[in-house]
């Protein structure tokens, strides 16, 4: 069975940091591209970040591009969104999902949530203003 496991959200004032990770089980982890992925009250889930666990590359939306990084440790099972200056509107709950690198391309592409065939149960990170 595979599951996604997301910690590290939390409460924290503009301008702060985060860490949020996503452990991976039941599934061959290098097969996989992971993606981060937020949803606001009243609105559509939203792609943040992704990763390609077989090579590495990464795509960002222009909303988040220059203040977080993803990144993926193989060994643990683990991808991670480091979140910096953060703001009011990042506010929402993150999701990290999972499906299998041929499937997506690491562009926009890997940003809609269509196209993941594996979700967590979500973390909420509110950012005060």
């Amino acid at each position: 069975e595979v599951q996604l496991v997301e910690s590290g959200g939390g409460l924290v004032q503009a301008g702060g940091s985060l860490r949020l990770s996503c452990a991976a089980s039941g599934l061959t982890f290098d097969d996989y591209t992971i993606g981060w992925f937020r949803q606001a009250p009243g609105k559509e889930r939203e792609g943040v970040s992704c990763v390609s666990s077989r090579d590495g590359r990464t795509y960002y939306a222009d909303s988040v591009k220059g203040r977080f990084t993803i990144s993926s440790d193989n060994a643990k099972n683990t991808v991670y969104l480091q979140m910096n200056s953060l703001k009011p509107e990042d506010t929402a709950v993150y999701y990290c999902g999972a499906v299998m690198y041929e499937l997506v391309v690491v562009t926009t592409t890997c940003l809609r949530p269509r196209w993941y065939d594996y979700w967590g149960q979500g973390t909420q990170v509110t950012v005060s203003s």
